[in-house]
């Protein structure tokens, strides 16, 4: 089955990509799963805290559009042909002790700055009613040249998207992520721990 993004751009599985990487070396046991894509990694971590009854986040669906069946019997339909249609919220939702956790996860090979044209305006709105009704929300950065990964409250986000809206710049500079973010150390189980950061800022521990 062929799936294509909303540009019409082909979709390639993340295991594809992963079988590009194969024989390139790692430089040590800390890199050892350098190349993941950001949601893999957080899905191990996601699987991890469920396993463990930490946590229950998960990554929302992506809805579809199908555009191509066959009947090959009666009873069965094969899908053929599909694209992923844009999503109008955010990636990943759960709950952590009672309390409601929503978030976006988004990468760039940009080392001094990251684009906001990376988040889409409906996002930016869901985040904002999530902070409205007392939820967590926050996004994670990714700086996939580095392998550097931050975690930025929405409220931080909403204000630089406010300023790109008034005529200000159309990114975040990597100064600002640094100062008003929190870096997540990359480990191995779990990948991505920004639980750690959720017990810090909320005072959940």
């Amino acid at each position: 089955m062929t799936f294509h993004y909303p540009n019409g751009k082909k979709f390639i599985p993340a295991a594809n990509k992963e079988a590009l990487l194969k024989g390139k070396k790692r430089k040590n046991a800390a890199y050892s799963n350098r190349g993941m894509t950001l949601e893999a990694d957080l899905n191990e971590t996601n699987s991890f805290y469920l396993d463990r009854n930490i946590a229950v986040i998960h990554k929302k669906p992506t809805p579809l559009q199908i555009v191509q069946v066959d009947y090959p019997q009666r009873s069965a339909a094969v899908i053929k042909e599909a694209y992923f249609k844009q999503a109008s919220t955010t990636d990943y939702n759960g709950v952590y002790k009672g309390k409601y956790i929503d978030f976006e996860a988004k990468e760039t090979k940009f080392s001094t700055s990251f684009p906001l044209k990376n988040f889409h305006e409906h996002q930016i709105v869901h985040m904002k009613s999530v902070l409205d009704q007392g939820g967590i929300c926050f996004v994670i950065l990714r700086f996939s040249t580095e392998e550097e990964i931050y975690l930025l409250e929405a409220s931080h986000l909403l204000a630089f998207w406010d300023r790109m809206t008034k005529g200000g710049r159309k990114s975040i500079t990597k100064a600002e992520v640094v100062n008003y973010g929190h870096k997540i150390p990359l480990g191995l189980h779990p990948r991505i721990d920004y639980i750690k950061v959720i017990d810090y800022l909320y005072k959940l521990s």
